[in-house]
């Protein structure tokens, strides 16, 4: 009988990823109106989700009234779905194509500006918009080492590899020696990309205010920053209406202005605040991993 539901889960699994590649063959339109279809879906059908995304808006107050609190909440749902459905076709279709994609680049000069000093780079790019496009297009351009965490479902894995890992982009595990190749790549002078509002794992961060509620905050950043001297950047891509493709906002950051996790959570939520609609607002930023609970406010 485990036989059988084994190889039960590997042909759905198998048939899963056959209908993903399917993206490939899609222009960006039709992706994201799938995407709006599924969100529409998710919006009405899918309570967990949607309980969810309400928690985490009430917490930010972005809405000053139920109106625009209904907005925020409808039209987040719908970008949330358009931003799964298109990091699939991301990974599937070839980097050309995808760079194309992208309109216009707000900063692109002070980030070359930082490239001569030969300090490196830190990307830090939140759960906004499109966060796979930002690293290919860096990618097409410059070597970049990226932080991931492996995911708990393994049939995932080369997908992400094989998605992300393109032009002159590397991959670096969430441990010490994922972390050793991005001071190494620091060192080079090159740049290195992190998810900056990502939950960390215990010993791995310390409690800060994230939109008025603690939340685990990665050191890391700061941590890399202090050592090596390198510019700081806030980047995300911002999903254009229509399926008309991307634009990359890039924003220099003081290093000592992600000092602190309080420091580095006030620039994320900056940062949100851009582009509001397009933050993955299902996802639990205040889990808690194997650590004290939070100290109160």
């Amino acid at each position: 009988m485990n036989s059988k539901k084994s190889t039960f889960k590997s042909n759905v699994i198998l048939l899963a990823v056959a209908c993903l590649k399917l993206l490939r063959y899609l222009p960006l339109p039709v992706i994201h109106g799938l995407g709006a279809m599924l969100g529409l879906m998710s919006y009405l059908f899918n309570k967990d989700h949607r309980d969810h995304a309400i928690r985490n808006l009430k917490q930010c107050a972005l809405a000053t009234n139920k109106t625009q609190f209904n907005q925020l909440l409808f039209k987040s749902t719908l970008e949330n779905s358009k931003g799964a459905l298109e990091t699939f076709a991301i990974w599937f279709k070839p980097q050309s194509e995808v760079i194309n994609w992208v309109k216009r680049v707000f900063g692109w000069e002070a980030v070359e500006q930082a490239l001569q000093t030969s300090k490196g780079v830190i990307f830090l790019t939140p759960h906004l918009g499109c966060f796979e496009i930002t690293s290919l297009y860096y990618g097409a351009h410059h070597p970049m080492a990226v932080l991931y965490r492996p995911p708990r479902q393994k049939w995932l894995l080369p997908l992400i590899t094989d998605g992300r890992e393109r032009g002159q982009i590397t991959l670096a595990p969430a441990n010490a020696q994922g972390v050793k190749q991005l001071l190494q790549a620091l060192k080079r002078g090159e740049a290195i990309g992190i998810l900056p509002d990502q939950a960390p794992l215990a010993g791995e961060g310390e409690w800060a205010p994230f939109f008025g509620r603690q939340a685990y905050t990665m050191t890391l950043a700061s941590k890399l920053a202090q050592k090596t001297g390198a510019q700081v950047f806030m980047a995300f891509g911002e999903r254009l209406s229509f399926g008309r493709g991307y634009n990359i906002h890039i924003r220099a950051v003081n290093a000592e202005g992600i000092d602190t996790p309080t420091l580095l959570n006030a620039e994320i939520e900056r940062t949100i605040q851009q582009c509001p609609a397009q933050y993955l607002w299902m996802y639990d930023r205040y889990k808690v991993r194997n650590q004290p609970p939070p100290p109160a406010l």
